[in-house]
């Protein structure tokens, strides 16, 4: 009897009675309970987090910031209220702690008090970090906790974006700020530049002042010398004179009763001496006329010189937009020539003051003076006139007294001018050397403020000027500069679809697995009838080949219409399905034909190798090494690759490469199954009382 034959008898078999129809009906809808109810059970998890109690703490109090209100935490909490993600439940936080810790939700969220204070700080002194607090519980569920990782990243990440946005376009304002100061400090440098140019040119004006100055000193300072020497000589004649006058009218008073004889022994030397009072006399109005007619003109001469330092210092110093060094020594000068103006001064008033005097005294001298030279013209004859000459030598006596002191008194006064005339000249000169120095000095200024000014408006223009345009552009750049731009290359729409690759093949073993309980492995007649052992193989694996389609036809259609499964490749994935039926139905028909009850426990370790080394939830290099030793080695996780492409799409090379694969775990399979059939047909012992049955 042929093998397919021999497998028909044995599917007819299940169509005798009630149980073997229900235990056929059972081997059609079990891989259902692994494949489609487990699929179903959480096919799009993801589109029903909105059912997922959450609590939500919003303990913030805002801050101001620059005039503005910031309400960071109320923005994040109208953002979440929007989404579709977890069932926000506003509470405190107390509330929320206790919620967590006995499951009423599964995780919480806070907004700290000082949340927004903190976001604010990034424009003041002290910049710190805002902390969401996320308060999870893995006893409640841990995926929830992994879940809401990610989705509190992502509101993290908006929330700093936003943050970064405000601080960013503060910084681009000031970038403007900037340039409107630069711009401004420049149009001051330029006015700078101009106001030096135009100081340079005064230090040249001074400079060229002060060396005439300078000559005016020297005049003024010569001549008051000459003035105080003449002055000296006027103080010691006209001393001389009232000395001699003094005792000339001693000599007469005292003598008065001895004129005559006196006289006449006298008379040639009283002639003498009447002719020097007249010689002195006019010396002394001549010094006098001299003093009057000069001190106006040196007062004069003393203000004016005073006057120009005076409008150089408050120039360059007192009005100048930059100090200057020079300022110390043209304070000093215009102090100096200060003094010597009042000295001066002083002098001229003293002249002025005593006007009268001074006239009187020139009248007294001219008095004094004819009367001298009268008397040495009378001399002569003095003996004749002794009474007119005792008075008018009295009077002579008393005009020569006043003569002196006032000549004490010029003197005096000539020489603190003739010693201020001599340090204005020496302040003169010292203010023209640092009038030159200055002028040297600005001169290097006017290059340094032009270099200053340029430097200003090539800077102006270099730092960047945004509009509000510019400024949102560059913002927004700056605040996400990297973004993430995905291609999902054949995405799964769902989180079923994306394991329905894993959990197929583990419904199709299964069902295998159970239809190998209660199918032989090896049909017991042809063993009885003594079939060719490849005959025996084919027998006990039709049959459940057969179921495994039928199975795979059932459990596609309820995956794909009641499920929703969407195939990028339906046909390709149901004739894929036949083939992986048929290996597995291999496997583990040689594994029960070989070793027997012991076979049914190595079909499910088998599995459990397979389900862990197959890489169909983790990627398998996350796994220990022993699963990624044994991965290249079992069909389950060529089964698994290939299903991905079939699938969600994409090349087909790891299909045909576990089409081969799986076709050679086939052949070997029956082939050892076939070993094993040829060694059945041999009694022993161990067949006779075998060691364990099931």
């Amino acid at each position: 009897m042929r093998s397919p034959r021999l497998a028909a008898l044995e599917i007819r078999r299940f169509g005798r009675g009630k149980l073997p129809r229900a235990a056929l009906v059972a081997l059609l809808v079990l891989p259902l309970l692994y494949g489609a109810l487990y699929l179903w059970s959480f096919w799009d998890p993801y589109s029903r987090l909105d059912r997922i109690p959450v609590a939500l703490v919003n303990d913030d109090r805002g801050a101001r910031a620059e005039g503005k209100r910031i309400t960071a935490g109320d923005d994040i909490v109208e953002g979440l209220r929007d989404s579709e993600v977890f069932d926000w439940h506003e509470v405190s936080a107390e509330e929320a702690r206790a919620g967590v810790e006995d499951g009423r939700y599964y995780l919480s969220l806070t907004m700290p008090a000082d949340f927004s204070e903190r976001i604010a700080s990034s424009s003041g002194d002290s910049p710190e970090t805002g902390a969401l607090q996320v308060r999870t519980n893995d006893a409640n569920n841990y995926i929830v906790g992994q879940i809401s990782r990610t989705v509190f990243g992502e509101v993290r990440d908006a929330a700093s974006t936003k943050a970064s946005r405000s601080f960013l376009d503060r910084i681009f304002i000031s970038f403007s700020d900037i340039h409107g100061a630069t711009v401004e400090a420049a149009k001051g440098a330029d006015k700078l530049e101009t106001g030096i140019g135009k100081a340079e040119k005064g230090s040249r004006d001074l400079a060229d002042g002060l060396k005439d100055a300078k000559a005016g000193s020297g005049k003024l300072a010569k001549g008051l010398t000459k003035l105080h020497k003449g002055a000296g000589d006027l103080e010691e004649g006209s001393a001389d004179v009232a000395d001699g006058t003094q005792k000339l009218a001693d000599r007469v008073n005292g003598t008065v009763a001895e004129v005559g004889p006196f006289i006449k022994d006298n008379e040639k030397a009283i002639g003498v001496t009447a002719q020097l009072v007249a010689d002195a006399s006019g010396t002394v109005r001549d010094n006098l006329d001299a003093l009057v007619e000069r001190a106006p003109t040196a007062a004069q001469d003393a203000r004016e010189s005073a006057k120009d330092l005076g409008r150089v210092y408050k120039s360059r110093c007192e009005d100048a937009l930059l100090d200057d060094t020079a300022c110390p020594d043209l304070k000093t000068a215009k102090d100096a020539a200060e003094t010597v103006s009042g000295l001066a001064a002083d002098v001229n008033t003293l002249v002025t003051d005593h006007a009268e005097e001074l006239e009187k005294l020139d009248g007294h001298l001219a008095t004094l003076e004819k009367q001298a030279q009268a008397l040495a013209d009378r001399a002569p004859n003095l003996s004749e006139d002794i009474d007119d000459a005792v008075t008018k030598i009295n009077k002579l006596n008393e005009g020569a007294g006043k003569v002196a002191a006032g000549a004490k008194k010029l003197n005096k006064g000539l020489g603190t001018a003739d010693t201020g005339a001599t340090d204005l000249d020496k302040g003169v000169g010292d203010l023209k050397a640092g009038a030159k120095g200055l002028k040297a000095g600005l001169y290097k200024l006017v290059d340094g403020s032009g270099e200053l000014s340029d430097g200003l408006h090539d800077g102006a223009e270099q730092i960047p000027d945004y509009g509000k345009r510019d400024r949102d552009e560059r913002t927004e750049v700056m605040a996400d500069p990297v973004r993430l731009v995905a291609e999902d290359l054949h995405k799964a729409p769902n989180y079923g679809t994306g394991f329905a690759p894993y959990f197929i093949p583990l419904s199709l073993w299964v069902g295998a697995m159970v239809a190998y309980m209660l199918i032989a492995p090896m049909n017991r007649r042809a063993l009885a009838a003594g079939a060719s052992a490849w005959r025996i193989a084919l027998a006990g694996w039709l049959p459940v080949v057969a179921i495994g389609v039928l199975q795979t036809v059932a459990l596609m259609s309820v995956l794909h219409w009641a499920v929703g499964l969407q195939m990028a490749r339906a046909a390709g994935t149901v004739g894929f399905l036949f083939l992986v039926t048929a290996c597995f139905a291999s496997l583990i028909q040689w594994l029960n034909a070989r070793f027997g009850a012991a076979g049914r426990i190595l079909v499910l370790a088998l599995l459990m190798l397979q389900l862990t080394s197959a890489g169909g939830t983790y990627p398998v290099q996350t796994s220990p090494g022993f699963f990624n030793a044994l991965h290249p080695f079992l069909p389950m996780s060529y089964v698994v690759e290939a299903l991905r492409r079939l699938i969600t799409g994409g090349g087909l090379e790891p299909v045909w490469h576990a089409c081969v694969v799986l076709a050679a775990f086939t052949a070997g399979a029956l082939a050892l199954t076939a070993l094993s059939a040829r060694r059945r047909q041999v009694w022993t012992l161990d067949r006779l009382h075998p060691e364990l049955s099931l």
